[in-house]
């Protein structure tokens, strides 16, 4: 039963996915009035009378929604097709029927025995329509991802939704994870030229009124729910500019026995970076010669999942490389060693909380620039001096404190997506303390805080000798003082010259 329909009523985004048949997910997600929802029963409705043996679910968090959302847009849909001769609709059990023996049925994840109990007059299953998925649990999604089975034609779930949380498992599954057999499209409000002229001034104002809520609930940005501890519309906007890495890899190099030691060291002569996809190693910028670069580490330990490190400069503060991976100690206290230097010997402070082992191994092979703080030893208590950042209840507060501060002042320094993800789930409990939600993590946010306090401290800045370019002197002769100031903390003294500063 073939209904021609003309193309000009719809939105012209849309047009490639009217008859996709190549993917099991189609997700149409966005900003509010976008006309993904209208587009989803549209497209369903066309496949209703086209294909033979064709059945389509349509899904909601609670089933008494459909009466007055979804059921009555596909009759909507059907009228203003002039195809009501071709359907049958009946509200007694929200039931579509075409003439061709296809039908429409619509339930809800409240009631679980309707869902065990779906049956059709002619054929199975083969559709299923989640409007508002959002609303639904993942472990809902795979029953009903299971269901549609079969042989025969492609069976199909379609996703309606608008993004809010940047930690729901739909942004996990089909945004952070790639799944081919997904066809993924965002729209929003400006896609839509069927919108209400006077709604879209509406969702216009919002713009400036309030920049966030326009992000989210009209562009369709990936949001969060709660009081984020860092600005969340910074953060977002922040999100939309970030590139990708220059390079993602990890870095190798050799070793050789230093026969006083009697250990086997890494030779830093042959630190190399070597790019591969998966590479636990963000590239953002490259060391430059005589910059001055501060090194944070934050550890696995209990709540955390994964070894992070954050290097940047130390005059500016801008992110310029970021390690993140799920290591065995050995080999992150070996990527640290490669990291800090190759970016010029960074300053360099590792986490201790949950383990001194990467600080211990930095020490063993010769790292020369670690954090030593003052210490009290627990058999005489005598003062004693210890590598690498303690987090206790009172350097916890005061590290945040000055991310905080940072992010605020200078939020487009931050290059990296995991980290700028992970503000957007940093929030304060109900005692008011800042914590990664549930579910989320915050060992990037740590990395970046520990970094941060390494540029308050005079070692991170100390001067140091390297031989600059005549082009760099040139920049430095034409400097105001203050200019000069910060130009011998980013390139060090001029060995060169033989000039006084």
């Amino acid at each position: 039963m073939l209904v021609k329909i003309p193309q000009k009523i719809f939105n012209e985004p849309y047009l490639p996915y009217l008859r996709d048949q190549s993917h099991r997910y189609l997700i149409f997600y966005g900003g509010a009035g976008s006309g993904k929802s209208v587009f989803a029963a549209q497209r369903l409705l066309i496949k209703l009378l086209d294909s033979p043996m064709c059945n389509l679910m349509t899904v909601r968090a609670v089933a008494a929604t459909h009466r007055d959302s979804t059921f009555a847009l596909f009759r909507q849909i059907i009228s203003g097709w002039g195809l009501s001769s071709l359907f049958r609709c009946t509200e007694s059990d929200l039931r579509i029927i075409c003439k061709n023996g296809n039908s429409i049925i619509f339930r809800g994840l409240d009631d679980v025995e309707k869902l065990k109990s779906v049956t059709f007059q002619k054929g199975e299953l083969t559709d299923i329509w989640i409007e508002e998925a959002s609303e639904i649990t993942e472990s809902d999604f795979n029953q009903l991802d299971i269901r549609l089975r079969g042989k025969g034609a492609q069976k199909q779930i379609t996703l309606t939704f608008n993004p809010i949380s940047a930690l729901h498992w739909l942004k996990k599954r089909f945004f952070d994870r790639k799944d081919p057999r997904a066809a993924v499209l965002k729209t929003t409000y400006r896609d839509n030229r069927f919108l209400d002229r006077e709604y879209g001034k509406t969702l216009e104002r919002y713009r400036k009124t309030d920049p966030y809520y326009y992000s989210v609930y009209c562009l369709g940005e990936w949001g969060v729910l709660g009081q984020t501890v860092f600005p969340a519309e910074k953060i977002v906007q922040r999100l939309k500019e970030a590139k990708a890495p220059l390079a993602r890899g990890e870095f190798l190099f050799d070793t050789y026995y230093n026969e006083q030691a009697r250990q086997v060291l890494i030779d830093p002569e042959t630190i190399r970076f070597s790019p591969r996809e998966d590479g636990p190693v963000s590239l953002y910028r490259e060391p430059e010669p005589g910059v001055s670069y501060v090194l944070g580490g934050d550890t696995a330990g209990e709540g955390s999942d994964f070894f992070t490190a954050q290097v940047l400069i130390s005059a500016t503060g801008e992110q310029v490389c970021t390690l993140r991976h799920s290591f065995d100690e050995d080999l992150y206290a070996r990527q640290i060693y490669c990291l800090g230097m190759w970016y010029n010997q960074a300053f360099t402070a590792v986490e201790t909380n949950f383990s001194t082992y990467p600080v211990r191994e930095l020490e063993r092979l010769r790292y020369p620039r670690q954090l030593v703080r003052r210490t009290e030893d627990s058999f005489t208590h005598r003062p004693k001096s210890s590598y690498g950042f303690k987090t206790t209840s009172v350097t916890r507060p005061l590290i945040l404190s000055g991310l905080i501060e940072e992010v605020r002042e200078h939020w487009d320094l931050i290059q990296d997506r995991a980290t700028l993800e992970e503000m957007l789930t940093f929030v304060r409990n109900e005692q008011g303390r800042p914590q990664a939600q549930q579910g989320a993590h915050d060992d990037c946010i740590m990395a970046l805080a520990i970094a941060h306090y390494c540029r308050t401290m005079e070692e991170a800045h100390r001067s140091f000798s390297s031989r600059w370019t005549p082009d760099m002197r040139e920049d430095y002769r034409r400097a105001s003082p203050e200019e000069k100031r910060l130009l011998i903390l980013r390139w060090g003294r001029d060995e060169g010259s033989g000039e006084e500063f």
